[in-house]
């Protein structure tokens, strides 16, 4: 039996993907790309990804069959310092919910909410 991951994919659900597609760009400083679906059901922009590195890949994604919201999963992003994402998140529309802080030696995180309501973590060692 082949050992994996716990985690091969991600689907941040939205309302508006448009807008939400510009948080994301915003804060993390880089370019959704359109995905198509093969069912047809969910318009979705995915995250850059390798599926030949270390972690998943994921889209966000505007579905009849999921809707947005605080109490769920939780996705964090890498960063070299997640304070600097942080700072992203208000001019891009979100709101920071728990600046960063220490999680001893797992480094740090950035707790923030997109604005499709979902609350999303930015994580680094510094």
């Amino acid at each position: 039996m082949t050992k994996m991951n716990a985690i091969g994919w991600f689907d941040i659900f939205v309302d508006d993907l448009d807008r939400a597609t510009a948080f994301y760009e915003a804060v993390l400083d880089t370019k959704l790309e359109q995905m198509g679906d093969p069912t047809g059901e969910t318009q979705m922009m995915s995250f850059a990804a390798d599926m030949s590195v270390y972690g998943a890949g994921g889209a966000l994604s505007k579905s009849p069959n999921g809707r947005p919201g605080v109490g769920g999963t939780i996705i964090y992003f890498n960063a070299q310092d997640c304070a600097v994402e942080e700072g992203r998140v208000a001019d891009a529309g979100g709101q920071v919910v728990r600046p960063k802080f220490s999680i001893g030696e797992f480094g740090f995180v950035s707790l923030c909410m997109d604005t499709e309501g979902n609350m999303f973590g930015v994580a680094s060692m510094q």
